[in-house]
Formats: C-alpha cells, sequence, structure tokens
C-alpha cells in the first residue's frame, strides 16, 4: 500500500504492502565512468504479480511500477524541488475552483491514435464518478470534482466542488489512459492503452510481462523522450517473490534491477552494486475497525499498540538501517516535511495495556489467555512478504509481545495482490502491516476517512469526525501553508492508535548492468543501459 504505492503506495510500497507510489520527473543518472550503449533488454525483478493490469483500478506498488512503462500523467514533480513540470500537459493555470491544463502537441496512443483533450477528461469522470471504484478518487483526483476538454483549443479544465492544495502533485500520480482502452475497459485487464514510452508485448500473469520502446515518444516527464542514448528496447518484468533469489539473479546479471529491503540488501551494498534509494514507511500499523472485530474497540486498538515495543520492532523490520517514521507522507520531495508522528505514537506500556484490556471486558484466564463472553482475544495478523526475513522476524516479535499480554495472534505473509484483495474486499483481518506512501498528505484522506471497502479506500474502517473536521480546515488553506495542520490531523490519528506508522528506511532498488532514478518509483525514461 510505493504517486502513491501501497507498498508499496509502495502503496512502498506505494510502497500498499500495498504502496502508493510517487510519480516524478527525474534527469537522467549519472553513468560514471562506465559506457552508456543503446538498445538491449532491462530486466527488473518485481516481488509480486500485478493481477490486473487496468491502470485506474489499483493501488497496489506492483501494478504502478508496470504503469509506468506504457502510461502517462498529465504533469510531472521535480524530484529535488517539489516543482510541477511538463508531461502530457504543457501548461497549467489554477485557479480557486478551477485548474485548466494545455496538453502537448503531437502526442499519440501506442496504437497510432491522437490522444484528444476529450480523451484526457474522459479519463477524470471516469475517476470521479464513484461507481467505477477507482482508489485515485480523493488521492489523485479531488472527490467531486468534473473535467470538460476542448479539442479545438487542446485544453482540459477541471472543475473543483471544494478546495484542493495539491490538485497538480495528485494529477501527476494519475496515468492516462487511450481511447481505445476507455473504448473496451475490460481490455486494459491483459493489456495496455497508453501515451507512455513502451507498450506491453507479451503477458504471462505470474511470470513475466515483456514491454517493447516506442519509436517518437518526446514528451515525457520534463520532456523526456525514447531517442534519448542508453534505454533500452526491451523491459522483461519478472516476477520474483523471494527477496534471496532476487538478489542471487542481481549477482548473477539474471537481472538488471530489484528493490531489495531486508538483510539481502547488505549483501547487496558489499558486492558494489548500483543502488538508487528513496525514504520510505515500512512499518504502518492498521486495525480493522468493522462491527464484530475485537479491534473495533478503541480501548482495544490502543492496548494492542502499547502492548509493543515499536522501538524494537523498527529496528528489526529494518534490518537495524532505518529510524523512527517522521509523517504519513513521506514520498519525495515531500509536499509537507515534518514530524507528525515520534511525539504522537502511544507509549508501550505492558500495565497500562493490560488495564485497557480489562476495562473493555478481555480478561486473562489460568492459560493468560484473555477472553471475553467465552471467546478467546484471537486476531489474524496480516503483513506483506517483501520484507524478508527481517519482515518475518519482526511479526514473529510482535506475535509474541501481543502473547505476553495475553493475545493470541496468528501471523500470515501474504504478497501485494493476495494482501490488498484482502484488505480491501473486507477479508478476515484484524490487524495489518501495510505501508501507503504517498508524496502529500491531503492524497491519505480516502484511506482514513470516507466508504469503507469494498465500497471506498478506506480498508480499515476509520471513522473519526475529529479528523474529518481537521480535513476540511487543512483543505481550505493553499499549498503548504496548510501544511501544520495537516500534520495535526495526522497527530491526532496516530495519538489514538487509528492508524500506527513505526518504522521508516530509505527503500533502495539495486542494479547491475544498468543505472536509473527512484524518486518514489523507478522511472522509466531514467534507465540507462551499461557496456558489460
Amino acid at each position: 500500500m510505493n504517486a502513491m504505492r501501497l507498498s508499496t503506495v509502495a502503496i512502498a510500497g506505494l510502497c500498499l504492502a500495498a504502496a502508493l507510489a510517487g510519480c516524478g520527473g527525474a534527469a537522467a543518472p549519472s553513468s560514471g565512468d562506465a559506457q552508456v550503449v543503446d538498445g538491449g533488454t532491462f530486466t527488473l525483478g518485481l516481488s509480486s504479480d500485478p493481477g490486473s493490469l487496468d491502470p485506474q483500478l489499483g493501488a497496489g506498488s506492483s501494478l504502478f511500477t508496470v504503469t509506468q512503462f506504457a502510461y502517462d500523467p498529465l504533469v510531472s514533480v521535480d524530484d529535488k524541488t517539489g516543482e510541477i513540470r511538463s508531461a502530457l500537459a504543457t501548461k497549467w493555470e489554477t485557479g480557486t475552483d478551477t485548474v485548466t491544463l494545455t496538453l502537448a502537441g503531437g502526442v499519440t496512443c501506442a496504437d497510432g491514435a491522437k490522444l484528444t483533450a476529450k480523451a484526457v477528461a474522459d479519463n477524470l469522470n471516469f475517476i470521479a464518478d464513484p461507481n467505477n471504484k477507482s482508489p485515485f478518487l480523493g488521492t489523485f483526483f479531488p472527490a467531486g470534482a468534473k473535467a470538460a476538454g476542448d479539442d479545438a483549443a487542446g485544453t482540459v479544465t477541471i472543475t473543483l466542488a471544494q478546495p484542493a492544495p495539491f490538485v497538480l502533485n495528485g494529477l501527476a500520480g494519475l496515468p492516462i489512459v487511450c481511447p481505445s482502452g476507455l473504448a473496451d475497459r475490460t481490455s486494459l485487464a491483459k493489456t495496455t492503452s497508453g501515451t507512455g514510452p513502451y507498450k506491453l508485448t507479451e503477458a504471462a500473469p505470474g511470470d513475466h510481462y515483456t514491454y517493447t520502446i516506442r519509436d517518437g515518444y518526446t514528451w515525457g516527464p520534463g520532456g523526456a523522450t525514447t531517442a534519448t542514448e542508453g534505454l533500452p528496447d526491451t523491459v522483461v518484468i519478472k516476477v520474483v517473490e523471494n527477496e534471496s533469489t532476487a538478489a542471487n539473479l542481481l549477482l548473477s546479471g539474471g537481472l538488471n534491477a530489484a528493490q531489495v529491503l531486508g538483510p539481502e540488501a547488505e549483501r547487496l551494498e558489499k558486492s558494489g552494486l548500483f543502488a538508487a534509494s528513496t525514504p520510505a514507511v515500512v512499518g504502518e500499523q492498521w486495525y480493522n475497525h468493522a462491527a464484530g472485530r475485537a479491534t473495533a474497540d478503541p480501548k482495544v486498538r490502543l492496548a494492542l499498540t502499547q502492548a509493543l515495543d515499536l522501538d524494537e520492532l523498527q529496528k528489526v523490520i529494518t534490518a537495524g538501517r532505518g529510524g523512527t517514521a517522521t509523517t504519513m507522507a513521506t514520498n519525495e520531495p515531500a509536499a509537507c516535511p515534518g514530524d507528525s508522528v515520534s511525539h504522537a505514537l502511544p507509549k508501550g506500556d505492558a500495565k497500562t495495556a493490560a488495564a485497557l484490556l480489562d476495562e473493555a471486558g478481555w480478561t486473562a484466564g489460568a492459560d493468560g489467555v484473555r477472553a471475553k463472553d467465552g471467546k478467546p482475544l484471537a486476531l489474524t495478523f496480516l503483513y506483506q512478504n517483501n520484507l524478508g526475513s527481517s519482515g518475518d522476524a519482526a511479526a514473529e516479535l510482535a506475535v509474541r509481545q501481543w502473547k505476553e499480554a495475553g493475545v493470541r495472534a496468528t501471523a500470515q505473509a501474504q504478497n501485494e495482490t493476495t494482501l490488498t484483495g484482502t484488505i480491501f474486499g473486507a477479508g478476515d483481518w484484524d490487524v495489518a502491516w501495510v505501508a501507503l506512501n504517498v508524496g502529500s498528505p491531503d492524497q491519505l484522506v480516502p484511506f482514513l476517512s470516507g466508504p469503507v471497502a469494498p465500497e471506498g479506500t478506506n480498508f480499515a474502517g476509520i471513522s473519526d469526525p475529529a479528523y474529518d473536521a481537521a480535513v476540511r480546515s487543512a483543505m481550505a488553506i493553499p499549498g503548504k501553508d496548510g501544511c501544520k495542520a495537516w500534520l495535526d490531523a495526522e497527530s491526532a490519528l496516530i495519538a489514538k492508535a487509528e492508524v500506527v506508522p513505526f518504522a521508516n528506511t530509505a527503500v533502495r532498488t539495486f542494479g547491475k548492468g544498468a543505472k536509473f532514478e527512484t524518486p518514489g518509483q523507478l522511472i522509466p525514461t531514467s534507465i540507462r543501459m551499461l557496456a558489460k
């Protein structure tokens, strides 16, 4: 749960477990003394299969990764300055209740069709329709907004229903589908229909996806083009769920790039491989608020949080390479840098946790297990498998600490596709480690409020009137002037253990035989193949 990574975000993660990942404009990486070579094949390892390839109906980091190759957003964000840059649009004007974008001339789809302003508006209105259940509604496109396209002028006008201080940042994460894909939406599950630098030419779900470069592409982020020396002709994205396998393939040359988060990263670092890194939340705990769940009780949520040693968990899950989380929107360049987390996290306190569970009616039996009305306090605890052995160790530690508090938790490691399907599909879970990685705090709102999954993206079922009121106030303040209000709103949620971000780290994508940029997400036009 990582733009957005349910990861992954990915969202690192954005980065969703699920990682919602950032989409920025990137300059070409320096190749040092290595010679850049044209053509060839770039092979990227992916920790889970993206599932359906429809770029507007999923929020997982795996889907977001592959989406970048075939689709473009309307604008991009400079990963160093945070300034809005060109992509499909070359000009933009923002007013109090409208945003007008002028499209680049000569933009074509992979099938040769022209991308029109009307088609862009159709994309935005598809996302705006709640019946379509796009996770980008309220995340990358403001709720209640409507779009209209003027083909003659080449402009798209967005009319806002309420203030949207980071609307352009959101549009930078929103992939635009071409007319043929809009006409046959079901085809997007297995094919691509975009304006991006590559087009999908082979799909073997669960194994690999092959993309081929497009000639004449000139409208990439910040003016990127496929005529740039060093870009690969072919990109093969291989599904490699096991982190050790991915590391071995990198070292042997079987992969040119893969994100490795756990202890295997140290081995790769010592081998001298290239690595691009980006900060991300990797430890973020969510509770299922649905009626009938033990975690629907705020006292239970707070008790489960205070039963944990979050500092120790942070060290374990990051293999000693991370730190305490600072904000919930970390994708660089973060729209609101600061610290909404460290001072707000509930402190570990076994006695207080026990007292809260007693107050909630969960009393310890002779075997130490707490029960209520004859039912034991047993939890289903999900976490994503892409953190390798450090993720497994952290999950085992959490289970042990909950056991000491009289809570029986069963940990289940799942790949991103399975995990996001469970939490967004109203499946069986009580606690989940899902790292949402986004670039601006407004992009988190639909995950922290509003319609509950599966009708909406509020997969935990959070309902907090104080947060809703704080969001309304923050939305009314232009841009970065509202950052304090946004961070205060996050802190209030965290203090009540509505969501518990406990670990940050520098997520590294290692490379061999190629270099690239990863400002929240690997940017296809930044790839440079290197001579062997």
